[in-house]
């Protein structure tokens, strides 16, 4: 039986099995064929993902978590049942209480409290679903990144975006399934590339890291004298080898390697088009902040994504970085925030205003919290206190297909320290997340090393107060 007819054999296999694994390995399948049309409605509340990652914590007390009571007590040592178990040396040595200079006030109609750092977001906070009670299992950066963008803290896994992208294919044929756009001060991602990992998931599902300027992808433009048809003989000589060594070895990654330089091939004419901003308004422009060297790199990334939702790419990942503020923490979180407030809120109204975000769902958050009590480390110096890692709670929002707007989910304990209420592991996100594109956490798995992973692990609840 030769290639083809095996799939045939296999989609026709797949149409008929049960709402799970069935149903995504036929949308990709379809989707793979430009068909992810013919998906079951139920399986397509959400069509995209924006993952707006913030690398480095961003405090959750400073912009989404408003403690009358810590800011009473501001200045007092922690109270023993807080630290008790405490494993941080240096927060242990002096656990001041440390309250948010920040203030908080109600926005919207839904009256959802945030900090004046986020005023933009503010403005469409009837919108998002605050979730104020998310915790994790580790504080230190690499492996809570990998958490919260793979589901586990080992390296070697694949990411949210190469889970779903594996799972439900790409409705672009021009453009990867996943992209990864990147913005920050010059600091960097602590886990580097392996937060968009395909992990032991074929090639093919990894992120494609795009650049804002210059060639967005390197390598993708044809050398000096090298014409589109010139490429395209060249490629065909490339792929029949390769075909004849996948039949004669099987191997997935050549099936990979093969789909790469096509899509390679199709992205030297979609990716100018992509980039060229010139057919957005003035006014759209404005709107993502393009005109402010400040707000500019982020806000370009926000309006690439929604550029690319309506190219049909399936997962963005945006990634700021430089969340990480052990000092000065009132003067670098307002330059962070100035960064990406613009841009954010510019991406929901812009969706929204084009019909695109009842199917789109956009996720906002970093890998862990900070602590309610100054970091001591660089010395007690008022006005320039900081914050140390904390998992035990943090603040994420959500926004878009699936999700019910106008909605804070869970609550911390008087000082944000704890998440008291309503709780919610990374796991829980994530298969929240998943639920609503439509597939079921438990059931998107894929074997290695003789074991069926899963994004979500062996855990994960959907986070049925989240949804609309």
């Amino acid at each position: 039986m030769n290639i083809q007819s095996q799939e045939l054999s296999r989609r026709n296999m797949l149409a008929h099995s049960s709402y799970g694994f069935g149903s995504i390995a036929l949308g990709h399948l379809l989707a793979d064929d430009g068909r992810a049309d013919m998906l079951p409605s139920r399986l397509r509340r959400a069509k995209n993902v924006i993952f707006l990652f913030m690398a480095g914590a961003p405090s959750h007390l400073d912009l989404f978590d408003p403690k009358p009571e810590l800011r009473r007590r501001h200045g007092e040592r922690a109270p023993d049942h807080l630290i008790a178990d405490l494993n941080d040396p240096v927060v242990k040595a002096s656990p001041t209480l440390f309250a948010s200079p920040r203030r908080f006030r109600p926005y919207g109609q839904s009256g959802i409290e945030l900090s004046d750092y986020l005023s933009r977001i503010g403005s469409v906070a009837d919108e998002i679903c605050l979730i104020r009670s998310m915790h994790t299992h580790t504080n230190v950066h690499d492996p809570a990144q990998l958490l919260f963008s793979c589901g586990n803290t080992l390296f070697g896994h694949p990411s949210m975006g190469s889970w779903v992208t594996y799972g439900l294919g790409s409705e672009s044929r021009n453009l990867p399934g996943f992209v990864v756009l990147t913005s920050d001060s010059g600091h960097g991602i602590c886990a580097g590339s392996n937060v968009w990992s395909s992990g032991f998931l074929p090639s093919k599902y990894r992120g494609v890291t795009f650049r804002r300027e210059g060639d967005p992808v390197l390598n993708v433009s044809n050398p000096k004298d090298v014409t589109r048809d010139d490429q395209r003989a060249r490629l065909s000589v490339i792929r029949d080898l390769n075909q004849q060594q996948f039949d004669k070895k099987g191997d997935p990654e050549i099936s990979s390697r093969i789909a790469s330089y096509e899509m390679a091939f199709r992205m030297q004419a979609a990716v100018p088009d992509l980039i060229d901003l010139s057919d957005e308004t003035e006014a759209t422009q404005k709107m993502y902040g393009l005109g402010d060297e400040k707000t500019r790199p982020f806000g370009t990334n926000c309006l690439l994504a929604r550029r690319m939702v309506e190219r049909g790419v399936r997962f963005i990942q945006v990634v700021h970085s430089n969340w990480d503020h052990h000092s000065n923490l009132n003067q670098t979180l307002k330059v962070d925030c100035d960064m990406v407030d613009t841009g954010c809120a510019a991406l929901i109204r812009d969706l929204k205003q084009r019909g695109l975000l009842d199917e789109t769902l956009i996720v906002w958050g970093g890998e862990f919290g900070r602590t309610p009590m100054n970091e001591v480390r660089r010395g007690i110096n008022p006005g320039r206190e900081g914050r140390d890692h904390h998992p035990y709670a943090f603040s994420v929002w959500m926004a878009g297909g699936g999700i019910k707007p106008g909605t804070v989910v869970g609550n911390t304990d008087d000082f944000g320290y704890n998440a008291v209420e309503d709780r919610v592991h990374v796991h829980d996100l994530h298969a929240t997340i998943l639920h609503c594109l439509g597939v079921d956490h438990e059931q998107l798995t894929y074997r290695h090393q003789g074991r069926d992973h899963r994004l979500t692990d062996v855990h994960g609840r959907v986070i049925e107060k989240a949804l609309a």
